[in-house]
């Protein structure tokens, strides 16, 4: 049941970061293009938000996570005038590499199915 409630919280909290960020007039996060929110993992007791960032531009990246970790106290106090918890998480912003690691993936299985059709074109020859 507990999940349950953590889970909408998560996704609570993602939809209205996603928001904020996009309004931030930090220029390491505004001017960077794309930033988006993939995941949100709050602690049961709701007192740590771990917020996971995607940038488009992975130069960027590092820049975008120091001007949200800036703005982390402004991005509180908006979360938790929107909320409307008991506590307002303390957020965390990590860097998401999960769309880069899935792509790796695709890559590996890519090049497998490339050598079995390569080994099924030698094996019809023989």
């Amino acid at each position: 049941m507990a999940s349950n409630r953590i889970g909408r919280i998560n996704e609570e909290i993602q939809r209205e970061l996603a928001a904020q960020i996009r309004s931030l007039k930090d220029p390491r996060v505004s001017g960077t293009g794309m930033v988006s929110v993939t995941r949100v993992n709050t602690t049961p007791d709701l007192r740590y938000a771990q917020v996971f960032i995607s940038v488009l531009d992975k130069a960027q990246e590092k820049d975008v996570l120091k001007g949200l970790k800036s703005a982390a106290g402004f991005l509180r106090r908006e979360l938790g005038s929107s909320l409307r918890l008991r506590y307002t998480p303390e957020l965390q912003f990590v860097a998401d590499d999960s769309i880069e690691h899935g792509a790796h993936i695709l890559e590996l299985l890519r090049d497998v199915e490339r050598k079995d059709a390569q080994r099924g074109g030698q094996e019809e020859d023989e």
